[in-house]
């Protein structure tokens, strides 16, 4: 380990709800200069969703986001943005507990000292895993509880918080981009365009072993610059006021029934929040509801009474406020654009300007149309509403296959959720780590550069191959 340095000085980079404010208010501005215009919604009978009606787009009559409305779409994103919110605090608190009774880290100890010169195998690995998730069941939301496990691993090693959060949120990432199996994203977007389901898997696992590949290699060579020098950290103000909680592997805690009991829990506990996504349709409130009880069982397990549980769930719940309400500033850009109707004028217009465009480059069109659309409509499963009802015919008339149409919707959607304030999960990743945004971006922006790069390789060969069936 490097000797310390000087803290660095201080960012004159903005807060980050002063970032996310101005965007509000962009955003409210442009409601005075977008005509407001709605398609209608009508029940796809291959799916079952709400999906527009590619032929009904009309214009309406305007709502600009006046001076009092701005200030009142904050409480309402808030609102909107409730469940997101309160997950984060009863995933924060509850944490908290286990983390307290210090079974997280015997536990992580005794995995460390067996894989002691072979550290780095750790970060393939969680990215691989939870690849799986993101490429079979769409994990997103279901990715945020394990931020706080990735993080102890990670400083474990020597790493920061953002290798351990990229290892968990990045890996699922690749799965949810690639989309081999993703219900949510190209299930959805399959069942619209009337492809069979999940056709065209070969090329997607292709793209998804790519961008393991590459996203390995940018994180290695990031946590190997964080190991051999911890002054190079992104976050590394956050690792010394964290370091007094960092796991000592010279004087490991011992590793007592209680903790062995903590940690039965806990996979418990997770194992009945993957049964329960894959069988019972769980979300939010569910999966937060099974890590309430993992606190408070794991508490009593610890030896903690009734009193101290409560402490330290407060505990946990107050150190993520901070990235909790981003959450909700975050959606408030959302209910600008729909309270002033100017979503789907934007998804409208930027569909008429792939009309104008020749062959390959229609394909690229679309999937840079649905990487803009994704910053308003980060929802995958929204976005295939919103936006393939159009694109499927679009690229019926442009001369592309419709598989294609998909691919572009499903990359647009992917990539960027990683990096965009929109992204709910993001937000809340974040808060759990204690990562501010704009250190996120500066780490991040690298990568997703690629990523959106390989986006437009992908498309190309795609039309080049006339990826189908058709």
């Amino acid at each position: 380990m490097a000797q310390e340095k000087p803290m660095k000085k201080k960012s004159r980079v903005p807060h980050t709800y002063v970032v996310l404010f101005l965007v509000v208010i962009v955003v409210a501005l442009a409601s005075y200069i977008i005509p407001a215009g709605q398609y209608d919604r009508v029940k796809d009978e291959h799916t079952g969703r709400n999906v527009v009606d590619p032929q009904s787009f009309r214009q309406v009559d305007s709502n600009p986001t006046t001076f009092f409305r701005l200030f009142t779409s904050v409480p309402k994103g808030m609102k909107e943005a409730q469940a997101i919110i309160f997950f984060i605090f009863i995933v924060g608190g509850s944490f908290q507990i286990i983390t307290a009774t210090g079974a997280i880290d015997a536990g992580i100890g005794r995995i460390i000292k067996k894989i002691q010169g072979q550290e780095k195998i750790i970060i393939p690995v969680f990215l691989i895993l939870f690849s799986l998730g993101g490429a079979t069941f769409g994990m997103a939301e279901e990715a945020i509880v394990f931020v706080p496990i990735g993080i102890a691993f990670a400083r474990a090693l020597g790493f920061d918080a953002i290798v351990g959060m990229a290892m968990v949120t990045l890996g699922a990432a690749c799965g949810f981009n690639a989309g081999v199996m993703n219900p949510f994203t190209v299930g959805v977007a399959q069942g619209i365009a009337e492809l069979p389901l999940f056709s065209g898997i070969v090329f997607r696992i292709v793209l998804l072993i790519v961008v393991l590949v590459i996203t390995s290699l940018f994180l290695l060579r990031y946590a190997h610059k964080v190991q051999q020098d911890p002054t190079k950290s992104l976050v590394y103000e956050l690792e010394l006021a964290e370091k007094d909680k960092a796991l000592n592997l010279d004087h490991l805690p011992e590793f007592k029934i209680q903790h062995q009991l903590v940690l039965l829990t806990v996979v418990i506990g997770l194992i009945a929040i993957i049964i329960g996504v894959f069988k019972a349709d769980w979300y939010i409130t569910e999966i937060a509801a099974t890590f309430l009880i993992m606190g408070i069982i794991g508490g009593f397990l610890g030896k903690f009474g009734p009193s101290k549980i409560a402490e330290k769930f407060v505990e946990g719940a107050r150190a993520i406020t901070f990235g909790a309400l981003i959450v909700g500033i975050a959606r408030t850009i959302l209910v600008v654009m729909e309270d002033a109707f100017i979503i789907d004028s934007v998804i409208h217009g930027l569909a008429g300007m792939i009309q104008t465009l020749p062959g390959a480059i229609s394909a690229v069109g679309m999937y840079v149309v649905q990487v803009v659309i994704n910053f308003f409509v980060p929802s995958g499963s929204g976005q295939a509403a919103a936006t393939m009802p159009i694109m499927a015919p679009l690229a019926d008339v442009v001369g592309i296959n419709r598989q294609v149409a998909v691919l572009a919707y499903q990359l647009g959607d992917g990539f960027t959720n990683s990096i965009i304030p929109t992204s709910g999960v993001l937000m809340a990743s974040l808060s759990l780590a204690n990562i501010n945004y704009d250190k996120w971006t500066r780490f991040l922006w690298p990568l997703m550069a690629i990523w959106l790069g390989i986006g437009v390789i992908a498309m190309l060969i795609a039309t080049m191959i006339s990826y189908g069936p058709f």
